[in-house]
């Protein structure tokens, strides 16, 4: 079972800079931010769509199918009975749906399913030591840098650790799939204790691990990879902030909102 998103290729997103990923990362996630209009984040999410074909990654997009799917129609439902302003089309019990919040319901629902695919294509064309490597370089802090990525080193390892207590249980004949939703998830409750005792011994061995390692030094740090900034990096980042800069000014002009 492969848990990390990363995949192994050789395309254009791969190769770029890894500052430059994470500085496009967040263009993309503030141009999708101020913008509430479905007819614009359309286009937005088409993009990102197109770049997760060229960097080969809707395997990943499959595989996280139904986290893509709930937070689309949950968040669809939940703003078009709550939105609450604009002139009712009709009623649904206490709430009043209108155009305005149906649109506006759309235009989150768009908005956060692109948050999720912009990360999904960060996650995908970008190695955990890279990603700590541009953190550095935008200029945050070693150890908050590698407190943020050392979550996506050890929430797989969290899981693996999950699956193989599951799968040793099955095998002394423990059966996980017997009778209704709350009684499967109870016996799933034993699981955790594992798994917490694990997480236990790995968090002391890494921080002597790290210890050992100077980790607590105040010395400047270098990095094994060095990478370097190219003409293609440059044209990345600034496509990236052009996008931005565009979805930015619709927003101040007032037309990137449902109602100005």
């Amino acid at each position: 079972m492969r848990l990390y998103l990363y995949l192994e290729r050789r395309t254009l997103l791969h190769e770029l800079n890894p500052t430059v990923k994470v500085l496009a990362m967040l263009c993309f996630f503030v141009a999708a931010f101020v913008t509430e209009r479905p007819m614009l984040l359309i286009p937005l999410a088409l993009a990102v769509l197109a770049l997760i074909h060229r960097a080969g990654a809707f395997g990943n997009v499959r595989r996280l199918r139904i986290l893509f799917v709930m937070v689309f129609v949950m968040t669809l439902i939940i703003w078009s009975l709550f939105y609450g302003q604009g002139t009712p089309l009709f009623s649904l019990g206490p709430a009043h749906i209108s155009a305005a919040a149906l649109e506006f319901a759309l235009g989150m629902a768009l908005k956060l399913s692109t948050f999720l695919a912009v990360g999904v294509l960060f996650l995908s064309t970008t190695k955990v030591e890279e990603f700590a490597y541009a953190l550095t370089r935008v200029g945050m802090p070693y150890k908050l840098g590698f407190t943020m990525t050392l979550a996506f080193r050890l929430v797989p390892v969290f899981v693996e650790s999950a699956f193989t207590v599951v799968q040793a249980q099955r095998s002394r004949g423990f059966n996980f799939d017997e009778g209704g939703l709350l009684q499967r998830m109870r016996r799933y409750v034993p699981v955790l204790v594992p798994v917490f005792m694990g997480a236990l011994r790995r968090a002391d061995g890494m921080a002597m691990a790290l210890e050992a390692r100077g980790f607590q030094s105040n010395r400047q740090r270098s990095s094994y990879e060095q990478y370097q900034f190219t003409l293609r990096d440059t044209v990345a980042l600034a496509v990236a902030i052009a996008v931005a800069a565009i979805f930015v000014g619709l927003w101040w002009s007032g037309h990137a909102r449902v109602l100005p």
